[in-house]
């Protein structure tokens, strides 16, 4: 079931699989802020919103499984990158298009989700991100699950930055304000304590 019925249905992945070095090597999705795990806030903004929730993680498979629909993992050892689950989040996405969030980014509220998915029906073939100011934001961003082979042909090709396969592909932005707190990454030990609030 989706909050807004006038929306297609989308498959949501919460991005859980990377190395955590700024967390000196913590899983951050399992480093607990305001008292829970980072992935239990995302997956109550998101649950929601999908049937199809899907957690890409390398490692804690039976921490994630009870937040998620389904786990992927990376295709490749050593922690890849953030490229690499998001090909395994399009290969298993049960609907046409995938919302992708990073596990960093608590304060993201239902508003901005709700906004990314409208905004990207506006223009459904294409990708989209968010922007603030000039800088792009590839791990805020809505797949067409129907560019999942030209992510494949980008992979095969040498390329780890989604945001050069996205603008590659046409992607256009969502603008939010500069220094969006809701945007706020949350992956050093002193970010997860100078953001003490939560975002509804």
């Amino acid at each position: 079931m989706t909050v807004n019925t006038r929306l297609p249905a989308c498959s949501i992945l919460l991005l859980a699989g990377g190395r955590g070095q700024r967390m000196g090597g913590q899983d951050k999705g399992l480093v607990e802020w305001l008292g829970e795990p980072m992935i239990a806030h995302l997956q109550r903004k998101v649950r929601a919103m999908t049937d199809d929730l899907i957690i890409s993680c390398n490692r804690n498979r039976e921490r994630y499984a009870p937040f998620a629909d389904q786990l992927v993992a990376d295709d490749e050892g050593d922690f890849p990158g953030p490229l690499a689950g998001i090909r395994a989040g399009l290969k298993a996405a049960h609907h046409p298009h995938l919302l992708v969030l990073p596990c960093d980014v608590p304060r993201i509220d239902t508003a901005l989700l709700q906004s990314m998915r409208e905004t990207a029906q506006l223009n459904s073939e294409k990708p989209l991100m968010l922007r603030h100011g000039e800088h792009w934001e590839p791990l805020l961003c809505v797949i067409p699950l129907s560019l999942s082979a030209a992510f494949e042909e980008a992979w095969n090709a040498g390329e780890r930055s989604p945001g050069r396969v996205m603008r590659s592909l046409g992607a256009t932005a969502l603008q939010c304000p500069d220094n969006d707190p809701r945007l706020a990454n949350l992956n050093t030990p002193e970010l997860l304590n100078a953001y003490n609030t939560v975002s509804d």
